[in-house]
């Protein structure tokens, strides 16, 4: 079974596969040894950020370490946020990192627009999602923006979470879906990421919450499964409800 085929699967019987980032390297062996002894099933993933602000060293590093323990009953290595615009700003060559993870073997990839247009953003992940379909691996983007990631502070999370900034519009989404090809979605509705910025990586991580008539309404819209970017900060009443709604929990 492929990635695709596993998310598929996952999601016709109403349960979420989880993700696993491994910013430092030592983390892969017992993230895969506790997903084994629990008789699951999860991604590991490495995001381009994890290379240059972290310890994961290269896409090429992370499926060396995967490869020394991995089952693939039970793991599939996925590339994580590969920005055409990364959080500081910078222009990257992104369909290249792309093709290097699908030459490596990667199970999945994701392309990450978020920070443009969106006609941009469909015509980078249109690319992107055809370049690993040549390859037969499926390929997540994102659209509106799970915060987090940025170089300075955020506002108060509430203002943030009560304003909608930057939740994922439902008729982009339908738009966005039919236009591209890709075959996940990730969507904003009130999950941010783990802090990577100065100014926050000392603090807490928010207790966040989720729009769930916004999740259900994205679910129709697309008909693809959905990805929850940052979900090991969402509050656990708001975690369960959204297993119905949203196809895949990260």
């Amino acid at each position: 079974m492929n990635s695709a085929e596993m998310v598929a699967r996952a999601c016709e019987a109403g349960v979420a596969i989880p993700a696993f980032n491994v910013p430092y390297l030592p983390m892969t062996e017992p993230v895969i040894r506790a997903v084994i002894d629990q008789d699951s099933l999860a991604f590991i993933e490495t995001a381009r950020l994890e290379w240059y602000k972290f310890e994961a060293r290269s896409p090429a590093a992370v499926m060396e370490e995967f490869s020394k323990w991995a089952d693939l009953e039970h793991v599939r290595l996925h590339l994580d946020h590969v920005p055409v615009i990364d959080e500081d700003g910078v222009r990257v060559d992104y369909l290249a990192v792309i093709r290097e993870a699908l030459d490596l073997g990667y199970h999945s990839v994701m392309v990450d627009g978020s920070r443009l247009s969106l006609d941009d953003n469909i015509e980078a992940t249109r690319q992107a999602a055809e370049m690993a379909h040549e390859y037969g691996v499926p390929c997540e983007a994102e659209l509106g923006a799970v915060l987090g990631h940025e170089s300075g502070p955020l506002p108060p999370y509430e203002e943030l979470y009560a304003s909608g900034l930057g939740f994922t519009s439902v008729d982009e989404a339908k738009r966005f879906v039919r236009e591209t090809g890709c075959d996940w979605l990730s969507v904003a509705v009130g999950s941010i990421h783990g802090a990577i910025s100065g100014a926050a990586k000392d603090k807490k991580k928010v207790e966040a919450r989720l729009n769930l008539e916004r999740l259900e309404q994205l679910h129709q819209a697309t008909g693809i499964p959905l990805v929850l970017h940052g979900g090991s900060g969402v509050k656990q009443e708001y975690l369960l409800p959204a297993l119905a709604k949203a196809n895949a929990d990260k």
